[in-house]
């Protein structure tokens, strides 16, 4: 097994329980944008840290940031920020396990930006597991209970918030991607802390400057609700910088379909965490998904 599916699988467990924090946090009477900052303020000085340290244990020293790095970088950091909105936001309208679910567009997403931006290319096997993973994620798309045509259940708030949060990780995953390889010096991990550290500093502070600006208060809330919003910090710092050295060895569509297993563990903590019930057609819907993941493992 190639080094970046374990690492995927880890970045996959460290973020479902991100976002299951961050679903309690907007219980505790915090804004979508709040329960986003959390992510950030908590976790930037810990990769700093990380970032600091190992550059000098390693010898490897300040890194040299090319132009090309930016743009990479301001959209994929931009882009994550309304994705990890849109996911937190559609936590109000559907259940722990079909949120997360919806997201999961962003693989064929990632596909697509992945050969618009940086010329990926993939077989007609993988595109062909990327499509079954894709009908799972439209079974998931019918609310339960759901009457009329077709057409109109599926298009509705919850699926608009899914899919813009799928094309959102979709560009942010490739702009990271597009930033760590435009370093030209360092290792894998290097590349991969000093574009996390880089990127979280600046999600940080344009948060912050957000919430200054438009929901005054918010960020003390944000303090006040310590306990919870530190393990938001921990586990995004985790999943990043398991994601970004993924992304670093891989393409971020591949990267993106394994971490598919992520809804394994949305269902079991949907079930045991929020008390949550998976209908006849969420459990056709994660049969799908399953055999997506199994063959792009297989195929990779």
């Amino acid at each position: 097994m190639e080094l970046w599916i374990p690492i995927t699988i880890g970045a996959a467990t460290a973020q479902t329980l991100r976002f299951m924090l961050q679903k309690r946090l907007k219980s505790m009477a915090l804004s979508t944008a709040g329960a986003t900052f959390a992510r950030f303020i908590y976790s930037a000085p810990l990769v700093a840290v990380i970032a600091l340290v190992y550059a000098t244990a390693s010898g490897q020293g300040t890194p040299q940031i090319p132009p090309a790095f930016w743009p990479y970088a301001l959209a994929g950091g931009t882009s994550q920020i309304l994705a990890t909105m849109c996911v937190v936001a559609l936590f109000s309208h559907r259940n722990f396990a079909v949120g997360i679910t919806f997201k999961k567009s962003e693989v064929l997403l990632s596909a697509l930006f992945g050969f618009l931006i940086l010329g990926d290319t993939f077989t007609p096997l993988t595109i062909t597991a990327m499509m079954i993973g894709l009908a799972g994620v439209l079974l998931l798309s019918d609310p339960p209970g759901g009457i009329g045509p077709w057409r109109k259940r599926i298009f509705n708030r919850a699926t608009a918030l899914g899919l813009g949060a799928g094309v959102l990780f979709g560009i942010s995953g490739n702009g990271v991607r597009g930033a760590a390889l435009s370093l030209a010096e360092g290792d894998v991990f290097y590349r991969a802390i000093v574009t996390l550290a880089l990127v979280t500093a600046f999600q940080t502070i344009s948060m912050a400057l957000w919430l200054a600006w438009r929901e005054r208060g918010e960020i003390m809330r944000v303090l006040s609700a310590w306990r919870v919003a530190g393990l938001v910090g921990v586990t995004s710092m985790i999943g990043s910088i398991c994601w970004f050295t993924a992304y670093t060895l891989q393409n971020a569509a591949y990267v993106n379909a394994v971490g598919q297993i992520e809804l394994l563990f949305s269902l079991m903590i949907g079930a045991f965490v929020f008390g949550e019930k998976v209908s006849l057609r969420e459990w056709q819907g994660l049969a799908l998904l399953t055999l997506s993941i199994i063959m792009l493992v297989l195929l990779l």
